[in-house]
Order: C-alpha cells, then structure tokens, then sequence
C-alpha cells in the first residue's frame, strides 16, 4: 500500500517542542514504516523521518516569521494533490482545507479530524461529509452533524518514557499556556495544597501569561519554558501528579497520556475527551472544580504508578492507533 501523510507546517515533523498533530503525524509514519508500508511523508524540509520526504516549504512558518502561513500551506497542500495518483490513499492530519481538493482526485482520502478551531469551519466538512473518510480521536470530540468511519486514539511508543514509581513532592502543569488550558486554576491547586507547581509549555496567550506572572515566584510556582523532549520526559516521571484543570471540552490531550505512560497519575477537570482517557481512582481523577481537586491530592497515594502506565500501554500504544489505521485504511480502499 502506497500511503501518502500529510501533516501539517507549523512545526517540524515530528516537533522539537511543542506541535500536537505534527506529533502524531510522525509516529504513525514512522510505525507504518516499521510495519512495511511505502509512505510518502508530506512536511517541512526540516522534518526528520525513515519514510520518504517531500517538501515545499523548507522552515516551518512559526519558526519563519517573516513567511506568510495562508501562502505556504496552499502550495504545501496542491504539492501532495498534484501527486495524488501517485498513491494508493491519502491520510490528511492537516485539518479542512485539504478537502477541498477531495472531489478533484481520484486518490481516496482519510482525515484525522484533530478538533475544531470554530463551528465556522464545519461548512467545510458537511460539504465533504458523504464522500470523505472522517476520523475522530475522542467519541466526545464527534460532531453529531458529521459521519464518521471510526474513533481511533492517538497512541504513543511505551520505550520512549521512563517509568518510575518513586514521585518527587511537586505538581505539573504540562501543556500550552492559554486560558482554556487552566493554568490559573492548577496555581490555585498548589497554593492551596501547599505543593510546589512546575509548569511547562508554550506560551499562547501572553496578555494571560503575564496577568498570572506575579505569581511565579520560582520557588513554590516556577515556570521552567517550553521544554525540548528529553527535559519533559524527566518532568513527567517526576511530579507527583499532573494537573490538566481544562476549560473547554478536549478532544483528546496527549500530554495525560503522556503522563500515565510514565507512572504519573492525571488530575483533569471532567470535561471532553478525559472520561475516555483517565479512568477515576486509578490512573487519576476526575474533578469538577478547584477544591475537588484540592481533596483529591490526598487520595494520590491510593494511585499504583503502575496501573497508569499498564492503563496506557493496553489502550493507547502506537501499535494499537497503527493498525487501527491500516484497518480504516483498507476499509476504505474496499469501499
């Protein structure tokens, strides 16, 4: 099967740092490539990857800052579409444009459906609802307006952390700084509770970063930045427990998945997709507010690290979210 992976240019493939879809966008390919499979990974000309690479746009523009993004992912997305016979499938991580081009091909296309920025962009995928294969990642991230052909997790490699039973007496905010993300809320946690909050990630928002910045103290509140893989992996082993206080109904979080496969339990508020990842009293807890949260601190020794990463192994490796794909894959081909 000759498979084509159109990830996104925002970031490398996979990222340095932060860069979500790209993320997920690497490990499959590389898994699909584990497995045999000829893929043509379709990224920035600085990505790394054992598949093929071809490319247009040589510097992700959140690095290049002087590229127009609108510019680039239209002549990134027309330069996989003109090759489309080339290949037996196209799977699209890079949102709704891409459709667009759908009806134009002859080459069947699966979309990951990663979230949805704003309800203005469903025009997009009702138009190509019944001639498009959609995947959700979460059954709470589904749009009851849209058809799909499958929920597939995202899955992550179990080598690439480090267990550890033994926690070190911190909190961790893990994630994108940004309101919906809660950082103000996991302050409130750790004040409250008294443990110290490392906190790690991009900033997205800084009039929000900054309203919080008197707060960070670097002792008992400290932001360390936006950390590169090695240095979060560290932190995910261990902090005590992973604060992920959401405002907004997740579609999936990779960073609680990331946390569970190193042994570390996940206080998230119970909104979107975290049913589905956490399962309450024994890979962490679900919460509806700050002094849930507060209260569920002391219930964390109840929590065996080994049930977190055992938890995610069974039902988020990338083995699993692989040959889920290959199966959609071929489901479509069938069709």
């Amino acid at each position: 099967m000759k498979i084509a992976v159109l990830a996104p240019i925002a970031w490398r493939t996979p990222p340095l740092k932060y860069g979500p879809w790209e993320k997920v966008a690497s490990m499959l390919t590389e898994n699909l490539v584990k497995k045999g499979h000829d893929v043509t990974l379709f990224a920035t000309g600085d990505s790394v990857t054992s598949a093929k690479l071809r490319w247009v746009c040589e510097t992700p523009y959140e690095i290049d800052k002087s590229a127009d993004p609108k510019v680039l992912e239209c002549l990134h997305i027309s330069f996989l579409m003109e090759k489309a016979a080339e290949f037996d499938i196209i799977h699209n991580h890079f949102d709704f444009l891409p459709l667009t081009y759908s009806r134009l091909i002859k080459t069947p296309m699966i979309t990951t459906i990663h979230g949805f920025s704003s309800e203005k962009i469903l025009p997009v995928y009702i138009k190509y609802n019944s001639t498009s294969a959609y995947i959700s990642i979460s059954n709470a991230n589904r749009h009851p307006d849209l058809s799909y052909l499958e929920t597939i997790y995202h899955g992550l490699e179990p080598s690439d952390f480090i267990f550890s039973n033994k926690k070190e007496n911190y909190l961790l905010y893990f994630g994108r700084i940004h309101p919906d993300k809660g950082l103000h809320s996991a302050i409130e946690i750790s004040e409250k509770s008294g443990l110290p909050l490392k906190i790690a990630g991009l900033i997205q928002d800084d009039n929000y970063f900054n309203s919080l910045f008197s707060k960070i103290d670097g002792q008992q509140i400290e932001y360390l930045g936006n950390l590169g893989r090695e240095d979060s992996i560290k932190l995910l082993t261990s902090a005590k427990a992973l604060l992920h206080p959401i405002y907004f109904e997740e579609p999936f979080g990779l960073s609680v998945l990331e946390a569970m496969m190193s042994g570390t339990p996940v206080i998230a508020f119970n909104k979107g997709s975290m049913p589905e990842l956490i399962v309450n009293g024994k890979t962490g807890f679900l919460i509806g507010n700050v002094a849930e949260a507060v209260n569920s601190i002391d219930k964390l020794e109840k929590i065996e690290p080994e049930d977190c990463r055992r938890h995610a192994i069974q039902n988020f490796s990338i083995d699993k979210m692989t040959d889920s794909y290959i199966r959609a894959y071929k489901k479509v081909l069938n069709q």
